[in-house]
């Protein structure tokens, strides 16, 4: 009897044994920090992730979480969505409104413009200068991160990089590795990186595009190859330098890498000269993808070989979808006019400048060469534009993106008059489709305010008067958001590629994620957007980012570890009064609880999706 007694004690000191072990596992598991890659895809559309051309995208939407119902924020550009990464505010609130913005004094890096494009270290430094040292008026992520003692590294594509931690003005603490490294407008490397790149064989200045970079004119076709030198030499960085180097180090990490391809690719493509099809569906920017499907096939490796695996999140969004060029109006008094470079009948770049400086008997004035004039019937144009009687005082002030423009009236005592003037004139044109006014200047017929996509918050940088949406189709592929057509206010030619209109197939991006505080082979239906990321992971790594403003995304709890599946949301529809020629324009739009998601918007008939 007292042999089983004993035999029972020690069976019971033995489960209470296994049972602390167990829970000490647990508790470790709970305190061992977590780490995050986001690994953006620039203008990768969801619906050509394939086991073919992107076995490793495909093997992570199976894998981990897959959003169905993804969003891109409008307009649908990439530093505007970069600034949306990185701090998890709308528009409204960081005030990054498209690739090309008005600031509040020309800037000597981009040419004096007014209108710089903010693709450029450089030019983000001084635009920073301009708005209280942080033109977002937001911290970021990344920011808040390495203030938290996380290891913290932002590495590919010029511009969007830098954003990501937008004030550092030195590569340390945050380590930046973008197109400027190594040249006088760069963010400068610290010696501890510069010595590893010299042991590793691996250069000091970052490799050009090269063949990639070629955009081609009229007459000449852009480029028939991938971004595959500079996007290797990024990885290589990345995988060489950056990831042991953090391994080593034993804190958490945060790393973003922000692929120029497909996006590069997709814009300078030679494919498609001056046609509508294959558009961005040829073989080059098949190309593309296989690329930057590569490179995060090679970060995964990485991972894997340096043991993070378990402890690594891996969110991987595209900061737009994309779109084909289309250069044809049947109204536009630009595109009755000649140019050299520009095939006839077609649209030059800066037709909205062009048009309005007509309807509205204003001269026209380049922003980007020294405010010199501009005269249409001599052939002249210029991307952005500086409308009014004389350079030094203007009336109207156009910000030239792609598939939707800025348009800025910075005379206070005829704002109203020449909104309702500039208003008239678009819903004229046959290019455009829908238009979003500024709260302040009252309720204009045919259009929404800015408000109603989030565009009007509380941004530092001058807010747009008005933003013009353009037209939208599809050629009939079969699926409309994979062949889908922009009219575009752009350098590039038709057939090229471009986005930034509210088209479904630039507001559809792509967005995964996989790791360890999250769902394993989850299909996520509930919409989400590039503005969840940051607070998401912010959840995920314990991490608390201060707001300015209050248009924020939502934490997606729905695909987290261990939290319920369903979210309750909603689809909606606002439309605006309708004009005096009958036009009127359409948002759709869906919601979880406060969060919108933008699906389409413009006048019927004229935007893909609507």
């Amino acid at each position: 009897m007292k042999i089983l007694i004993q035999a029972y004690r020690w069976i019971i000191l033995l489960v209470c044994l296994i049972a602390v072990f167990a829970w000490f596992q647990v508790f470790a598991g709970q305190i061992q920090p977590h780490n995050a890659v986001i690994f953006v895809t620039d203008g990768l559309r969801t619906m050509t992730v394939n086991a073919t051309d992107t076995p490793t995208l495909q093997s992570i939407r199976e894998q981990g979480v897959n959003f169905v119902n993804s969003h891109s924020l409008f307009p649908t550009f990439t530093t505007a969505n970069a600034s949306a990464i990185a701090t998890g505010h709308y528009l409204g609130d960081t005030g990054d409104f498209s690739n090309t913005i008005k600031v509040k004094a020309p800037v000597k890096n981009a040419k004096n413009s007014l209108v710089p494009f903010l693709e450029n270290d450089a030019v983000l430094k001084e635009v920073n200068q301009q708005f209280g040292k942080n033109f977002l008026n937001e911290v970021s992520l990344l920011a808040v991160a390495k203030k938290s003692g996380f290891s913290t590294a932002a590495v590919g594509k010029l511009g969007p990089v830098l954003i990501q931690d937008v004030t550092q003005k030195k590569g340390e603490p945050t380590i930046i590795f973008d197109d400027a490294t190594g040249t006088s407008n760069g963010i400068p490397l610290n010696p501890e990186i510069s010595k590893l790149l010299t042991k590793n064989s691996l250069p000091l200045i970052s490799p050009s595009r090269g063949e990639n970079g070629k955009s081609g004119d009229s007459k000449t076709p852009g480029t028939k190859v991938a971004n595959i030198e500079q996007q290797q030499y990024f990885s290589d960085v990345t995988n060489k330098i950056i990831l042991p180097l953090f391994k080593q180090r034993k804190k958490p990490f945060l790393l973003v890498y922000w692929s120029r391809d497909p996006d590069g690719t997709q814009h300078n493509q030679g494919d498609s000269l001056n046609q509508l099809v294959p558009g961005i569906n040829g073989v080059t920017v098949q190309a593309a993808k296989r690329n930057v499907d590569n490179n995060l096939a090679q970060i995964r490796a990485t991972i894997k070989k340096l043991n993070l695996e378990k402890t690594t999140n891996i969110f991987v969004t595209a900061d737009h979808g994309f779109s084909t060029i289309s250069k044809e109006s049947k109204t536009s008094y630009a595109a009755s006019l000649s140019y050299e470079n520009v095939p006839t009948g077609f649209l030059p770049p800066g037709f909205l400048g062009i048009d309005l400086a007509h309807d509205l008997g204003l001269s026209l004035f380049d922003p980007d060469h020294k405010n010199a004039p501009v005269e249409p019937t001599q052939g002249q144009f210029s991307i952005s534009s500086i409308l009014g009687k004389n350079s030094q005082n203007p009336d109207v002030i156009i910000a030239g993106n792609g598939g939707s423009d800025l348009i800025y009236l910075p005379n206070s005592k005829n704002q109203k008059n020449y909104t309702q003037k500039i208003v008239n004139s678009l819903l004229k044109q046959d290019y455009v489709s829908g238009l979003f006014v500024n709260d302040a200047l009252g309720n204009i017929a045919g259009t929404l305010p800015l408000s109603a996509v989030k565009l009007r918050g509380t941004a530092r940088t001058p807010t747009p008067s008005i933003v013009v949406n353009f037209r939208s189709f599809d050629t009939g592929c079969g699926i409309p958001t994979a062949c889908g057509v922009v009219v575009a206010d752009t350098a590039l030619q038709q057939g090229q590629g471009m986005h930034g209109s509210f088209s479904r197939a630039d507001t559809f991006n792509n967005m995964t994620v996989i790791g360890p505080d999250f769902k394993k082979q989850y299909v996520d239906e509930a919409p989400v957007s590039n503005a969840d990321v940051a607070v998401t992971l912010a959840k995920v790594l314990n991490l608390k980012v201060p707001a300015q403003g209050k248009l924020v995304g939502r934490v997606l709890n729905e695909a987290l570890r261990g939290s319920l599946n369903k979210v309750n949301f909603q689809s909606h529809v606002l439309e605006s009064a309708m004009s005096e020629n009958g036009l009127k324009t359409i948002l759709k739009y869906q919601t979880v609880g406060d969060t919108r998601y933008f699906d389409v918007a413009g006048f019927p008939g004229r935007t893909l999706g609507l």
